[in-house]
């Protein structure tokens, strides 16, 4: 007999099973039994490879992060595609390198005028169509524009809280509790207003209070992560810290908490953030599927000195397209898909998250557009990955010389070379000075990554190696023949009326750019 749905002749406890059945089902629908993988990437700014205790820094701690690694997978030859901000950026969000959607050459600035162009398909907008709910908590660093023009919610997120660019490009007084000066030494420019806190296009709060912005940004994940695990629905969290730019900074629970001073108390707040939401993933019942990635967006900044970030054994850092620059720490956790402890040496990119998301999503990616990623699934499976070739873009890009370095393999060729302040005007290498100019090598440098991750050694001038010398270069000129510069985004893009303000045309103009609610002003 077939059944009619009908339980009027089940007993009482009959009926309480099978309305407990029923909501157990309800509910595993929303979590357990969603298909779609949800995806968290976690952003640090300028964490070095030196960093952290698990790539053999002595004194910093980071328990969370050393918690995931061992759940997951540490990348020790992972690559940021821009050894800056903006850049590196642009090209994580949308697979293609910085130099195809003009966001060249440098960053973007408090009174930029452009951003990434919004004809730019990024992975937030392929998601989307799979039906994810998408956010950003944290530091966009892509443009906001005269009329928030570029701001993330036209870019594919359906929600935005954070600070649009980085924290030193506005005054900085108070970097540590309680109201401890940032510093003297700390470039921060007071000529501009004071960093905005938005909520999707609107200033929440301005200037930020730094002190209490890592609880907030937590606060507002874990509220995504939860709401759309109440729903059922897949998500993209993209949160993109402040930590560890300079100038450091950190609240009431971290501050002098470090063995290693002010940027230790700054990286064990980013630690404790992630540590928050992996507990949010755990609470909502959907860590089993979830993948979450964390990296970093370049090299570290050494010329911040003790307060500055630690490339490791790697040359130089911040800026350079040395190793230091753009080789950077990386871990990815799914519990159940990627093995547990597990370590990879395979090349991989920033570049790659963008097929690998959309492929894992069913998404298709943007037809007619010229990827420079490639899916990174097996990898992250304990098999060989398919990338052979990363190449190397300067901090500020020129058509006229076009790539700096290309890697083949374990080779790294040097076309050019050429030291960055960031890398530190007082660097005991001086290879990484900013007094260092652009130098054309002819025949190019040469290192085998595998033996010489520091680039000490040049293989260039062996005649062992020059055959290799002519395979590496006709790779990358068949790269190059593939490149269409876009239109610079950054470079003659400037005004103070795309500078943030609150209280639009206000004066005296920037003190005057405040929330209701402010704190300080210098």
């Amino acid at each position: 007999m077939a059944a009619t749905g009908n339980t009027g002749n089940l007993s009482p406890v009959h009926s309480k099973l099978v309305l407990l059945v029923w909501f157990i089902v309800i509910h595993l629908t929303g979590s357990q039994m969603q298909k779609k993988p949800n995806i968290v990437m976690l952003f640090a700014d300028d964490l070095g490879y030196g960093d952290l205790p698990m790539y053999g820094h002595p004194t910093s701690s980071a328990p969370h992060l050393e918690e995931m690694a061992r759940e997951g997978m540490l990348f020790t030859q992972f690559y940021s595609s821009s050894p800056v901000c903006s850049p590196s950026r642009a090209a994580l969000l949308t697979g293609r390198y910085q130099v195809r959607s003009g966001v060249w050459p440098g960053v973007f600035w408090a009174d930029s005028t452009g951003g990434l162009p919004l004809n730019e398909t990024t992975i937030a907008e392929v998601l989307k169509t799979q039906g994810y709910d998408t956010a950003i908590i944290g530091k966009w660093h892509l443009g906001v524009g005269v009329n928030q023009t570029y701001l993330p919610t036209n870019h594919g997120f359906d929600y935005y809280y954070g600070v649009p660019y980085s924290h030193d490009m506005c005054p900085c007084p108070v970097c540590f509790w309680a109201k401890v000066p940032c510093g003297l030494n700390d470039n921060c420019d007071s000529q501009w207003t004071g960093c905005p806190v938005y909520e999707n296009d609107r200033i929440v709060e301005q200037p930020a209070d730094l002190l209490t912005l890592s609880s907030r940004y937590v606060k507002q994940a874990s509220k995504f992560i939860q709401n759309s695990a109440d729903k059922g629905n897949p998500f993209f969290l993209y949160m993109a810290f402040q930590h560890t730019h300079h100038p450091q900074f950190a609240g009431v629970e971290f501050t002098n908490t470090s063995a290693r001073g002010k940027f230790g108390d700054a990286l064990l707040e980013l630690d404790w953030a992630v540590g928050e939401v992996l507990s949010t993933l755990q609470q909502a019942m959907v860590q089993g599927n979830t993948l979450v990635f964390f990296t970093s967006d370049n090299g570290p900044s050494l010329r911040n000195e003790q307060r500055g970030g630690n490339a490791g054994l790697l040359k130089c850092g911040k800026g350079t397209t040395y190793e230091g620059g753009q080789r950077v720490p990386a871990i990815a956790r799914w519990p159940g898909v990627i093995p547990a402890h597990s370590r990879t040496t395979e090349l991989a990119s920033t570049l790659d998250l963008f097929p690998t998301l959309a492929k894992l999503a069913g998404a298709s990616v943007p037809s007619g557009v010229t990827l420079d990623g490639v899916d990174m699934m097996p990898i992250l499976q304990n098999k060989h990955g398919s990338r052979d070739l990363f190449f190397y873009y300067p901090t500020s890009p020129d058509p006229k010389y076009g790539l700096y370095a290309v890697r083949y393999k374990q080779y790294k060729a040097h076309y050019y070379t050429q030291g960055e302040v960031n890398s530190n005007p007082n660097n005991h290498d001086p290879d990484c000075r900013p007094s260092a100019k652009r130098t054309i090598h002819d025949p190019p440098l040469l290192f085998n990554l595998n033996n010489d991750p520091s680039e000490q050694f040049n293989l260039g001038n062996m005649s062992e190696y020059q055959q290799l010398l002519k395979t590496i270069d006709s790779k990358k000129v068949e790269f190059e023949k593939t490149v269409v510069w876009g239109v610079s985004q950054i470079a003659g893009h400037s005004s103070p009326d795309a500078e943030p303000c609150y209280n639009k045309g206000c004066s005296p103009f920037p003190e005057c750019c405040h929330t209701p609610q402010w704190w300080w002003w210098p």
